[in-house]
């Protein structure tokens, strides 16, 4: 098996119709941190959002056609309690699915951004 030098995951990156919206998004609702917002080209830019102290950033990929936003990411995003956060993103106008419980595995719960990309919350395992 031939070894690797890939030590951790950078960056996701998710296609938004709007980049100011989109970080407005995470980072006023989600309470994400703008990480990286550079231009790339006259007319495109490259802007990542984190959560704090998080080693994986989302990129914010601005895109034409608007049919190809919103898919299910696949990411999970951890916190300490998924009750709580479930209620505050709630409170804060952020759509959020049912809160989900089965014995054996940690409370979770998914949440969708303005253009229908879905996330998962999961309760930290102790």
């Amino acid at each position: 098996m031939p070894a690797t030098t890939i030590t951790d995951v950078r960056t996701i990156g998710i296609k938004v119709r709007n980049q100011d919206e989109a970080l407005s998004f995470y980072v006023d609702r989600l309470g994400f941190e703008k990480r990286l917002d550079a231009p790339i080209s006259p007319t495109m830019r490259w802007l990542e959002v984190a959560p704090a102290g998080a080693s994986t950033s989302i990129a914010l990929n601005a895109v034409e056609d608007t049919a190809d936003v919103g898919t299910d990411t696949g990411v999970r995003f951890t916190v300490p309690d998924a009750a709580a956060e479930h209620t505050a993103l709630r409170e804060r106008g952020v759509t959020v699915g049912e809160l989900l419980r089965w014995d054996g595995v940690p409370p979770m719960f998914t949440l969708d951004d303005p253009d229908g990309n879905r996330f998962y919350i999961v309760e930290e395992s102790s």
